[in-house]
């Protein structure tokens, strides 16, 4: 079962089920947060900065969000 169909199958639930699921998917997750890496604020500005000029010289082209929730979604 793809993510988008088990989601539509889950958006059919009463709300404290889905609630019941979301803690429970939450939860099977461990800390999330854990996995990030701590990243300084000069080095988030550098990255903007970088991912900027890589916009405005057409080295990359942007990609609309509904677009990359789908690529994600594969």
């Amino acid at each position: 079962m793809s993510i988008d169909q088990l989601a539509s199958e889950a958006l059919r639930l009463p709300a404290k089920e889905r609630a019941l699921l979301a803690e429970s998917l939450w939860e099977s997750l461990g800390d999330p947060f854990a996995a990030i890496p701590p990243i300084d604020d000069a080095a988030v500005a550098a990255l903007a900065v970088e991912r900027d000029r890589q916009l405005e010289s057409g080295q990359v082209q942007p990609v609309p969000h509904q677009e990359m929730m789908s690529r994600l979604r594969r």
